[in-house]
C-alpha cells in the first residue's frame, strides 16, 4: 500500500507540474515550455549565462500575468477539495462539501457584506476586509448549522446537511438583499459570486499559502484519527481518540479553508464534491492517502478548467458556471447511487 501511494503522490506531483508549465505557456501569445521553464530557473536561481536566452516580454507575461492566477487556481482547487475531503470524512457522506453544508453560501454572504461596506463608503483596505468577513461568515453558518443540529445527539450527517440546506437558503435570501442595496454596483458582487481568477496576483497567492499549509498539515496530521472515528464515536472514544473536539477542530479548519478560498477567488461549487469522491474509488476510504491526494487532484483539476476557460474557449467564462455545469450531474449520480443502495465507499 506504501508504494502504491508513493506511486500515486509522485503521478499527481508530476502532473500538477506538467498542468503548471503547460498552462503558463498558453494563451493569446503562446510560450513555449522550454522558454516557460528557462524564464522560471533564471528567476529563481538567477543564472547569469542565462538571462541572455530569457525573452524579457515572456518574462513580464509569465511572472506578472499567468503565473500568480495560475497558482491561485492550483491553491484554491486544492483547498476546496481538501475541505470536501473533510467534510465527507468527518460526516461519512458522499454529498457533504462547503457548498451542500452552506459553508460556502456563509462565505459569500460574509465576503458581499464587505463589498456593501466598500461600496457605502466605509473606506477599509478591501483585501484584507473581504477575507475577514468571509471567514466569519463562514464560521458563523457553521455554529447556526451546529444550533440546528442541536437536538441530535448522534449529529448525524443528515441533520447536519439538512441544516445546511436551511441555512444555506436564508443566506441565498441575504446575498440577494445585498445585491438590491448595491444597486448600481451589483455587476461587481454578481461577478465575483460566480467565481473568476481574472486580475489575481501574488499576494492572492500568498495570502492562499499562508492559510492552506498550516491547515493541510494541520488536516493531514488527524488523518488516522479520522480513520478511527470512521469506525463509531463509541470505538473512537474506547481507542482514546477525543471524536467530538477532533470533529470540531477540523470543521472549523475545513471552514477556514473554505472562506479564504471564496473570499479570493468567489463561489466555486463541486470541486469538493467530485475530487475526493472520486479518488476514494481508486485509494481506498484511508484518509492519511485520501486528503493529501485530493488537495493534489483538486489543484490539477480546478486549474485545468481554467485553462480551458482561459485559454481555449473563444470567451472566458467565470469558472463557477463551468464547475456547475460539470459538477451538478455529477452531484445527481452521485444523490442516485446512494439512494440505490450502494451509499457511502
Amino acid at each position: 500500500m506504501r508504494g502504491k501511494a508513493k506511486l500515486l503522490f509522485g503521478s499527481l506531483i508530476t502532473v500538477l507540474v506538467a498542468v503548471i508549465i503547460t498552462a503558463t505557456g498558453m494563451g493569446y501569445i503562446s510560450i513555449s515550455a522550454a522558454d516557460v521553464i528557462a524564464t522560471l530557473w533564471q528567476t529563481l536561481f538567477d543564472q547569469p549565462g542565462l538571462s541572455a536566452a530569457v525573452n524579457t516580454t515572456n518574462s513580464v507575461i509569465i511572472m506578472d500575468v499567468r503565473l500568480p492566477r495560475i497558482l491561485v487556481a492550483a491553491l484554491v482547487g486544492g483547498g476546496l477539495a481538501l475541505a470536501g475531503g473533510i467534510f465527507q470524512a468527518i460526516l461519512l457522506n458522499p454529498l457533504a462539501d462547503p457548498y451542500t453544508l452552506g459553508i460556502s453560501s456563509g462565505a459569500a454572504f460574509g465576503a458581499s457584506t464587505a463589498f456593501i461596506l466598500s461600496i457605502i463608503g466605509i473606506s477599509l483596505p478591501v483585501s484584507y476586509l473581504v477575507p475577514f468577513f468571509a471567514f466569519i461568515g463562514a464560521v458563523t453558518t457553521l455554529g447556526a448549522v451546529f444550533y440546528l443540529s442541536s437536538d441530535d445527539p448522534q449529529l448525524s450527517s443528515n441533520t447536519l446537511i439538512l441544516s445546511g440546506v436551511i441555512v444555506a437558503a436564508i443566506l441565498s435570501a441575504g446575498i440577494g438583499f445585498i445585491k438590491y442595496m448595491a444597486d448600481e454596483e451589483v455587476g461587481v458582487i454578481i461577478f465575483w459570486l460566480m467565481g473568476s481568477f481574472i486580475g489575481k496576483s501574488w499576494h492572492d497567492a500568498g495570502l492562499l499559502l499562508l492559510i492552506l499549509a498550516p491547515c493541510l498539515l494541520f488536516c493531514c496530521y488527524y488523518a488516522r484519527d479520522l480513520n478511527i472515528m470512521a469506525l463509531g464515536t463509541t470505538t473512537a472514544d474506547t481507542l482514546g481518540v477525543d471524536s467530538a473536539k477532533i470533529r470540531r477542530q477540523l470543521l472549523i479548519s475545513a471552514s477556514l479553508i473554505t472562506a479564504i478560498c471564496v473570499a479570493v477567488s468567489g463561489v466555486i461549487g463541486f470541486v469538493g464534491l467530485i475530487v475526493p469522491h472520486m479518488l476514494r474509488m481508486i485509494t481506498g476510504p484511508d484518509n492519511r492517502i485520501l486528503l493529501p491526494a485530493s488537495f493534489l487532484a483538486g489543484s490539477i483539476l480546478l486549474l485545468v478548467a481554467d485553462t480551458v476557460t482561459r485559454a481555449i474557449l473563444p470567451h472566458e467564462i467565470p469558472i463557477g458556471v463551468l464547475t456547475a455545469l460539470i459538477g451538478g450531474p455529477f452531484f445527481c449520480y452521485i444523490f442516485r447511487k446512494r439512494q440505490l443502495g450502494r451509499g457511502y465507499a
